[in-house]
């Protein structure tokens, strides 16, 4: 008996070390299982969190709302796995077979739910791989972005100093240099503070800054010496036009004297005009010198294109002058030279009107055939002692357009096929 009952101890004590060992392995295989989701779910974590910070559109919203719905559900089934490992010891000397396989059956469940969350949160992670990709490219940007804006301000700040050594001031460019200071501050502080977007957008303009204060330094001893040199140029000009004007009086007074009122009565300011556009000149020119001692250089640079703007109207009066006086000269010798060539052109416009056509287009036809009649009454119209050769002249330089405009529209038809 005692043999016997040895016997079915040592089967009983044998079946509960085998269910004890198959519990246990089953505690391992759920702790591995436990231990895999959540470095998953960490290395995961990192990723949805460069996203966050990088992207900020729909799908990425989606994704990291998603990531959150696997926190909760992997929170669940870590919580289940817990109780499960507590509600068993394995350990006890006392763990009956029956115990122990109710201990494996629950962790076995446990090890399967945990791979199954896992298995999905790998999909998951699958599915964001463009977006993971993008934002990943996005971070990857941001440290070069941060040293090229560095460097660009270093760039910048060197060539401030270089040219202030040769005597240049550069106080504008060294205003909008210290302007960006604040943005520097912002770049050393960090993507995580202020955004990895953010921080990108700021490093770019700063660059796109820093170059443009970097350009305009290097080339401000340039910029000095073209206002230098026209400086002397203007000068130069107004002095001579200050002569110049001297010589529209008697430009005048001949065409009073020869011509009737009609032919020069507009030109009666020009003298006063040149007078008061030279002043006006001198005036701006001591102004603009004034800028560019002070190294005001955009002012200076206002202050000449106002010189110039002067100088050309004194420089078009006069010479209208002038070249009135030329042009009635040579028509009351000659009137017929003038008439002829405008006539000519006339005729020219005609025979292109007719080329290939039996009959001309009415649209080139009449204002071809009113530009002959408006010669024949401009030439009918000189009379008197002192006929309006100005009138004639004029008339005859409209008709000139008006026929030359007849000309572009007959090539404008022709080459659209019309």
């Amino acid at each position: 008996m005692n043999g016997g009952g040895t016997r079915r101890w040592g089967w009983g004590s044998g079946r509960a070390e085998n269910q004890r060992a198959d519990a246990q392995a089953a505690k391992d295989a759920a702790a591995a299982a436990f231990y895999e989701l959540d470095t998953a779910q960490r290395d995961l974590r990192i990723s949805i969190e460069t996203l966050s910070a990088v992207d900020d559109s729909r799908a990425a919203q989606k994704a990291v709302a998603d990531f959150a719905h696997f926190g909760t559900r992997i929170d669940q089934v870590s919580h289940e796995y817990i109780t499960a490992v507590d509600a068993h010891d394995l350990d006890r000397d006392d763990l009956d077979p029956g115990t122990a396989a109710r201990a494996q059956a629950e962790l076995n469940k446990t090890r399967q739910d945990l791979e199954r969350v896992k298995a999905e949160l790998e999909r998951f992670g699958e599915s964001l791989g463009s977006l993971l990709s993008q934002a990943e490219t996005q971070l990857g940007r941001l440290a070069p972005a941060v040293e090229r804006a560095r460097q660009g301000l270093l760039a910048a700040s060197n060539a401030l100093d270089s040219v202030r050594s040769s005597g240049l001031k550069a106080d504008d460019l060294a205003g909008r240099l210290a302007a960006l200071s604040p943005d520097l501050t912002k770049l050393n502080e960090g993507a995580g503070q202020h955004g990895v977007q953010e921080t990108l957008h700021r490093a770019d303009r700063v660059v796109r800054e820093a170059e443009t204060i970097r350009d305009e330094a290097q080339r401000l001893p340039q910029t000095a010496a073209e206002i230098d040199k026209r400086l002397s140029s203007l000068r130069t000009r107004t002095q001579a036009l200050h002569t110049r004007a001297g010589q529209v009086e008697p430009v005048l007074s001949e065409l009073r004297r020869r011509f009737s009122a009609e032919c020069w009565q507009d030109l009666q300011q020009v003298p006063d005009q040149t007078a008061r556009s030279v002043r006006q000149a001198e005036e701006k020119l001591a102004e603009g010198r004034k800028a560019r001692d002070e190294q005001r250089w955009a002012d200076a640079t206002s202050q000449l294109s106002t010189v110039r703007a002067l100088l050309n109207s004194s420089d078009e009066a006069i010479k209208a002058a002038g070249d009135r006086l030329q042009r009635l000269n040579e028509v009351s010798f000659d009137q017929t030279k003038e008439v002829e060539r405008t006539r000519f052109a006339i005729r020219d416009a005609q025979r292109l009107a007719m080329a290939g056509r039996s009959t001309p287009d009415p649209r080139h036809a009449g204002p071809l055939d009113d530009a002959v009649e408006r010669v024949d009454r401009a030439v009918a119209s000189l009379s008197g002692r002192h006929p309006d050769y100005w009138h004639l002249l004029t008339e005859l330089d409209a008709v000139k357009e008006s026929v030359q405009r007849v000309v572009e529209q007959i090539r404008e038809d022709r080459a659209s096929g019309r």
